[in-house]
């Protein structure tokens, strides 16, 4: 009787250890092979959600009237001003008339540039006047633009820029809102613009971003300016 319990205890521990082998063999599986699958007898097939994708960032919209025709981020819109209220913008310089305006803004520049503005021809200290109400974001002075205002139209859609002046109207600074037609600056040849070829150049870009005030699709001031009000 003795030995037949020996016998099964012997087999009882002999299952156990080959249970547990067994055991520690799937284990060891699942630590070192997490991807395998193990076939199930009544197989449930489970389907996660992807991780939803991240979307692109939606670009700052253009203003309707526009239409762009490039697309790098200095792109250049055309834009029909014919129906654009006369009273909306002034010429930004004192006397300049209407048929006194010449359209500069497709006109090569150095280094295989494209102007982007128009030059306004006028006298040395002739007064620049803010074409339109706003906020003079950024005063700047550069090799290129000589002593420069931006200026931010009071509806926040385009950036305004004055370059080659003389000087700026004393009193006036950087946050001060002004009215069109207040005198800002003169007209002046700083810059590169040359010895004695005084001029405004004006040029007009779609605000995007009012901290990045010097970059934005440029349009084109001149079909606008035909169609603002002149000052006395």
């Amino acid at each position: 009787m003795a030995g037949r319990f020996k016998s099964f205890s012997r087999i009882v521990v002999a299952l156990y250890l080959i249970a547990l082998h067994i055991f520690a063999g799937y284990l060891a599986v699942r630590y070192f092979y997490p991807n395998v699958q193990f076939a199930r007898s009544s197989p449930i097939e489970t389907v996660s959600d992807p991780l939803p994708a991240t979307p692109a960032p939606t670009p700052l919209p253009v203003p309707s009237e526009f239409v762009q025709n490039s697309p790098t981020p200095q792109a250049t819109i055309s834009a029909d001003f014919s129906n654009a209220p006369a009273d909306q913008f002034l010429i930004p310089v004192k006397g300049i008339k209407r048929d006194q305006l010449q359209d500069t803004f497709t006109s090569a520049r150095s280094n295989g540039r494209v102007h982007d503005a128009i030059d306004i021809m006028a006298p040395g200290g002739t007064p620049v006047l803010a074409a339109a109400d706003g906020e003079i974001i950024k005063f700047f002075d550069s090799a290129a633009g000589g002593t420069t205002i931006y200026e931010l139209t009071a509806d926040q859609k385009y950036i305004l820029y004055y370059a080659h002046l003389q000087s700026r109207q004393p009193g006036i600074n950087e946050h001060d809102q002004i009215k069109r037609g207040a005198i800002i600056g003169y007209v002046g040849d700083t810059g590169n613009a040359g010895p004695g070829n005084y001029h405004l150049h004006f040029s007009i870009a779609v605000a995007t971003d009012r901290k990045h005030w010097w970059s934005g699709p440029y349009i084109n001031p001149y079909p606008l300016l035909k169609n603002a009000l002149e000052s006395p």
